[in-house]
């Protein structure tokens, strides 16, 4: 059958110029790593097609035994880099080369420093894949068919790395990927076979298939050998893997540069047989927070690939988790669908998390700013863990870290059993508000009763936290409350102040409370006098089963509605401002003083006025009234 030579030039997608002018100049410390990212993808590419096979045997094509070969041509001063994978169409050769098909690009590239050092950490959390081999060429083509297309349905891509790219269909008669590295000048060093050969052995020795370069042997070099180990690095014994080499493998399954955190091995064997080897990255991928982003777990059957990203073997909270599952028990033809109703991957989901779990609490006891590090990383994720898993609900809670005003800092370090253990005898509640941001929380009025009585409260900022907490109630038996809800019972801890002054000044001021409810019966659901002031003139307090009214701003501003609950407006018998508004005659300026200690209320919470305007014309107009002497 004829090939119709159908060429054209194409522009990269504008991050992938950025990306590759980055690499080109922040990679040249590493520049060994672009043979771990070639090799990685052509063992995707198998590993692909393995699992395609199993409900199409036709994909082999006859040839079932898959390999990666390594080859140099020091004359042509080329390296290649072939496979019989899966192969790629036309139409995934420009989607997979052409451009970043990766959610947070934007985020990675505003984040990036202009320091080099720097920036190369970055670039390796982003994840480069094929786009490493600009590192050291000048040059790259690709001749690749995807198994089960005709051979004249091969595509050849070609570019210098500069800006464009060329695309043409060519004739391939064997499936799979080739590509072809022409190198720069002044990196002679990989042209050396052996060079080659020790990269392969440090960085993916672990990988499965056979890795094969031309036999070194004399009259033998038109033969191909193994290079690598070629075993399954998972199915081995723990005291048989060298920490060298789990963090290789790490660098491998999670497409990282950086080493791992920690990690997990295990081979369970009972009614049910499977290895899992688990790992915690440094640092958070930027697609953490994107719900279209797969997450998760590669899971094998039987040392056979079968899915990337299997995120029933992970919950939602633990998606930073890499690494492997292995059944034995599974069947080949598995599909997303069983996945979701099996009892072997829930049996191996509830086992695989107490292992992370596990993994997280030794992190937390025996290397604490380690554990420091992660919670910066993750710790906002894992906050998500007590409203999606109820079983591991006390484990969770202890890998919880907070700011409180035990410290000045808002660094996330005091933990619940921190908290506890703080607590005086006579207390019998955890405390905790949530708020806007750090500032917000510290300076909060609801803070001025505890700050006064040396009693400790959690500082909580992060969004998912008004969440997590309606579903965090307790911990270790005592109740978790917050300081802004309810009717705040603080007998436990002492009466703040002259009680009998307090009393007084109460009764006094009932009229007060009946004339504020009547000028502000549209916006409040009553107005009491406050225990927890004893600094400000008034804050707003909602019911246990509200939400954070800063919450509720930020959701009304994202499009969501929001059911209309008023809040109570408590006010300090005590303050002046109070006082004032007591004696205050004119029914015009009452109302403009109460609104105004409403909107004072609203704004500390986080809230947003209703209408800004009318508050900076009665504030002016109550200033101007003072000034008068009125």
């Amino acid at each position: 059958m004829t090939v119709d030579a159908h060429k054209e030039t194409l522009e990269f997608q504008t991050e992938v110029r950025q990306l590759l002018n980055l690499m080109i100049h922040s990679l040249y410390s590493n520049k060994e790593i672009f043979l771990r990212e070639l090799i990685s993808n052509a063992s995707d590419a198998c590993d692909k097609l393995r699992f395609e096979s199993l409900t199409d045997d036709a994909l082999y094509e006859g040839e079932s035994d898959l390999k990666i070969r390594v080859h140099v041509d020091r004359e042509q001063r080329t390296i290649t880099v072939t496979d019989n994978g899966i192969g790629m169409s036309r139409n995934e050769v420009v989607d997979n080369l052409g451009t970043i098909a990766k959610s947070g690009t934007r985020q990675f590239f505003e984040s990036l420093t202009g320091d080099q050092a720097k920036d190369a950490k970055l670039i390796g959390q982003f994840g480069v894949g094929f786009y490493s081999a600009f590192i050291i060429a000048d040059k790259v083509r690709v001749l690749t068919r995807r198994a089960g297309l005709g051979r004249e349905h091969g595509v050849s891509w070609e570019s210098d790395g500069e800006g464009s790219y060329s695309l043409e269909t060519t004739d391939k008669p064997a499936r799979g990927t080739q590509v072809i590295l022409h190198l720069r000048d002044g990196e002679d060093e990989f042209l050396d076979g052996f060079r080659l050969r020790n990269i392969i052995r440090k960085y993916s020795d672990h990988i499965s298939l056979p890795i094969e370069m031309p036999s070194t042997l004399e009259g033998k070099q038109d033969e191909f050998e193994t290079v690598n180990s070629a075993s399954a690095l998972w199915a081995r014994a723990k005291k048989d893997v060298s920490e060298d080499e789990y963090k290789a493998f790490y660098k491998h399954v999670g497409h990282d540069f950086e080493d791992p955190l920690t990690w997990t091995h295990n081979h369970v064997e009972g009614n049910q047989s499977y290895t899992s080897l688990l790992y915690i990255p440094q640092r958070a991928p930027f697609d953490l927070w994107d719900r279209d982003s797969r997450h998760g777990i590669k899971l094998y059957v039987r040392r056979v690939f079968i899915m990337d990203d299997a995120e029933q073997l992970m919950p939602h909270y633990l998606r930073f988790v890499r690494g492997v599952i292995d059944s034995d028990d599974l069947p080949l033809n598995v599909s997303r669908e069983i996945l979701q109703h099996n009892k072997l991957i829930d049996t191996m989901r509830s086992a695989s998390v107490k292992k992370v779990l596990g993994l997280l609490e030794d992190l937390a006891e025996k290397e604490p700013e380690q554990y420091a590090n992660f919670w910066r990383e993750f710790g906002r994720v894992v906050k998500e863990g007590p409203a999606e898993d109820y079983a591991n609900r006390e484990r969770i809670a202890k890998l919880l870290r907070f700011a409180s005003t035990h410290g000045e800092s808002s660094d996330q370090t005091v933990s619940l059993q921190d908290y506890v253990g703080r607590m005086p005898e006579s207390q019998s509640k955890i405390y905790y508000i949530t708020a806007d941001g750090y500032a917000a929380a510290t300076k909060s009025p609801h803070l001025e009763v505890f700050r006064k009585k040396g009693i400790e409260v959690l500082l909580l900022w992060d969004r998912v936290d008004e969440w997590m907490m309606s579903h965090l109630t307790e911990f270790g038996g005592k109740p978790l409350v917050s300081v802004a809800k309810g009717d705040l019972d603080l007998g436990e801890i002492g009466a703040t102040g002259d009680q009998e002054a307090t009393a007084q000044a109460e009764e006094e001021l009932k009229p007060l409370l009946e004339r504020m409810q009547k000028a502000l019966a549209d916006k409040v659901k009553e107005i009491r006098f406050s225990h927890r002031l004893t600094d400000s003139p008034a804050c707003l307090v909602l019911e246990q089963q509200d939400m954070a009214v800063h919450l509720q701003r930020m959701l009304r501003q994202a499009g969501h509605e929001i059911p209309t609950s008023k809040p109570t407006l408590e006010i300090n018998p005590q303050h002046m401002l109070v006082r004032r508004l007591e004696s205050e005659s004119d029914e015009q300026r009452f109302g403009d003083w109460s609104h105004v200690l409403f909107d004072q209320a609203m704004l500390a919470e986080g809230g947003q006025l209703d209408d800004p305007a009318g508050f900076v014309s009665r504030l002016n107009g109550l200033l101007m009234g003072l000034a008068n002497g009125k």
